[in-house]
């Protein structure tokens, strides 16, 4: 893949999830028992780079996106909140899935993602309020996160499958991993 490809390809990327996260903060919460839980559509676009560039370059997308989303509508308070959910779902997602494709399906690294996400705001909730209190929250929102997880898992998945821009760039990573490996070259 040329550079130039694969900077477009990442810029991207990075401008659908800032528009989903913008989108998506502009829509009301549907759950009143459960305040701030959301589908989380941005994580969409983690779990296509994920499964379609090196680590070194989906990490940079999700930087990015986190940055441009809270440029254009967020605070210091939810940019805090959307990056200790998306390093902790980053970096759970990432682990979970070197665990192999036979072990765990692209549904359940979203749902591993999802419940992590909600983890990481609840502990820097915690934080911010200076009281673990807040943890009590945890299960219904790992509820919500597991169920919004499962179901960008499904959307991932049928992107990854359908769309043919998205085929080819995954074959073209895993190619490079593999020639990497081959090489002894390879880097996670």
């Amino acid at each position: 893949m040329h550079k130039t490809q694969k900077l477009i390809y990442i810029a991207l990327l990075v401008a659908q999830g800032v528009i989903l996260g913008l989108v998506e903060n502009m829509i009301p919460s549907p759950f009143a028992f459960a305040p701030g839980a959301k589908l989380g559509l941005a994580n969409l676009i983690t779990i296509i780079a994920i499964f379609t560039m090196p680590k070194r370059d989906s990490f940079r997308l999700v930087w990015m996106r986190l940055i441009l989303t809270t440029l254009l509508g967020g605070t210091i308070s939810t940019f805090l909140y959307s990056m200790s959910g998306s390093m902790l779902s980053y970096f759970g997602m990432l682990l979970v899935k070197s665990l192999g494709p036979k072990r765990v399906s692209i549904i359940g690294i979203s749902a591993a993602g999802g419940f992590l996400h909600n983890v990481g705001q609840l502990l820097v909730a915690s934080w911010i309020a200076q009281s673990w209190t807040v943890m009590l929250y945890l299960p219904v929102m790992s509820l919500f996160g597991v169920l919004a997880g499962i179901t960008i898992g499904i959307a991932g998945n049928y992107l990854l499958v359908h769309v043919q821009a998205l085929k080819k760039f995954q074959l073209n990573y895993e190619l490079e991993k593999k020639n990497k490996k081959r090489s002894g070259g390879y880097q996670k």
